[in-house]
């Protein structure tokens, strides 16, 4: 698609999508799409199919990893997968999980591992998981050049602390907290906020207290943006999916029964054939 070719109610496509891009659709009303991405493979994917932004997510532990939880997946490791990804991209923009352990002792130690990202993957910005005590964190990031996006409500790698995988953000004074922490962490320097597992409601009244973009998952329909694991929206990890997912294919039986039908043609001798081989 030309620079100046436009789908229908879409904002022109640009070379590269960037914070500035995001807070455009904030202000003139639309969304847009994100996605988790891993690999070289599956981003040229993504970017082909239009998606605006791309996230490098430390649920790489579970999903590419076989971790119980993010937790164990070191910054090396993210740089790997980071650096993937965007290889494989021309026009999304990609985002880089800070993983545990790498900026939660001081703005100092979080700067540092954000430089790493930007500067040894080549990402555009960096998403942080934490609350108002992280300010302090993002202010430093942004001032060192890095754009950071806030993720609040349930955040994974504080799952032993919040008792598991439970929706945050209910009770009487829950709306005007959030907001609150939202806020605390626009005005810090954030360009976008990102919330987990939250009544819709509130994601949607944080949303509209908000001048940057938000960004949902289990947050309903009421943000900028939506992301989703890609492994889950395409059906590829077996189990019970979260109430939150919606799903658009089921890899999982696609991929299976190719694997199945490789084999038995590998053990009954039809593969490979003649044509699958070289004439001397």
């Amino acid at each position: 698609m030309a620079e100046n070719d436009t789908a229908p109610s879409a904002a022109p496509t640009p070379s590269r999508y960037r914070t500035v891009h995001l807070q455009r659709a904030k202000d003139e009303g639309r969304r847009f799409a994100m996605l988790t991405a891993y690999d070289f493979q599956m981003a040229q994917i993504f970017d082909d199919a239009g998606l605006e932004t791309i996230l490098v997510g430390d649920s790489a532990a579970s999903t590419m990893m076989g971790h119980a939880t993010t937790l164990p997946i070191t910054m090396d490791e993210m740089i790997v997968f980071a650096g993937s990804v965007v290889r494989g991209t021309r026009r999304a923009m990609v985002l880089c999980d800070l993983p545990f352990g790498s900026y939660e002792l001081s703005p100092q130690q979080a700067t540092e591992s954000a430089i790493r990202l930007v500067k040894e993957a080549g990402v555009h910005a960096v998403k942080m998981e934490g609350s108002v005590r992280y300010a302090d964190h993002i202010r430093m990031m942004t001032d060192a050049g890095v754009p950071v996006m806030a993720h609040i409500g349930f955040t994974p790698q504080s799952e032993n602390v919040l008792g598991g995988y439970r929706v945050q953000g209910r009770g009487d004074d829950a709306a005007a907290e959030m907001i609150r922490e939202a806020t605390t962490l626009q005005d810090a320097g954030a360009f976008a906020v990102l919330m987990e597992m939250v009544p819709s409601e509130i994601a949607r009244k944080v949303d509209e207290a908000l001048h940057v973009p938000t960004v949902g998952i289990g947050a309903g329909a009421g943000t900028t943006g939506q992301v989703l694991v890609w492994q889950d929206m395409l059906g590829l990890r077996s189990g019970k999916m979260a109430r939150f997912v919606k799903q658009y294919a089921d890899l999982h039986t696609v991929v299976r029964e190719a694997v199945s039908a490789y084999r038995q043609d590998v053990l009954d001798g039809s593969f490979p054939a003649a044509e699958h081989g070289f004439d001397a």
